[in-house]
């Protein structure tokens, strides 16, 4: 029974965490302006926390700013968000994101992942076909500017990843995949 009690709070809980990951707005202007704000407030937190990511963001051809939910629940994982690629040549898109995975994992966080491109071609091919990506470990365990989150970076097919974690506790080892794809009502 205790079992079952921790289960629904834990699912209670992650059902409200993903509602969060949910573009705010009601108009597909405020979703915009909203995640243009997400965006705004996620490198200035990137910039104090990695400083050099400033100038790797400033000599790249273009970058994304996802806003992400993500819940493990013992073997499995699932999460969504939102995000937009901005293209140096002035151009921005927006995207949302999915995942679902296996493994070893309790816990439900909310993170922003900063993707930097190091190359035109690989923005354009992630903005036209989506990405997809398999294999995460991190532990985090954060409340407002409270707590530690192991996040961290990564380098795959010529694009840098920095993960930042906003809020959330949760231990993982997983293999998920995780697709981004591009929002027809904010395009």
């Amino acid at each position: 029974m205790r079992r079952i009690i921790l289960t629904i709070c834990f699912l209670s809980s992650a059902f409200i965490l993903i509602g969060c990951a949910t573009t705010k707005g009601t108009t597909p202007q405020d979703k915009r302006q909203a995640i243009l704000s997400m965006q705004r407030e996620t490198l200035a937190d990137l910039y104090k926390v990695k400083p050099i990511a400033k100038a790797e963001v400033a000599a790249a051809p273009g970058y994304a700013v996802f806003s992400n939910a993500n819940v493990n629940v013992i073997f499995a994982s699932f999460g969504g968000g939102y995000g937009v690629v901005t293209d140096k040549k002035g151009k921005q898109t927006f995207m949302k994101m999915g995942e679902a995975g296996l493994g070893l994992g309790l816990g439900v966080k909310d993170f922003r992942a900063v993707f930097i491109f190091h190359d035109r071609a690989t923005m354009e091919k992630f903005i036209a076909s989506g990405w997809e990506f398999g294999g995460h470990a991190d532990a985090a365990a954060k409340a407002s500017d409270k707590g530690a989150a192991i996040g961290g970076e990564a380098l795959v097919d010529g694009i840098t990843v920095y993960q930042l974690t906003q809020s959330g506790l949760a231990l993982q080892a997983t293999v998920k995949g995780t697709k981004y794809w591009k929002d027809d009502e904010l395009n």
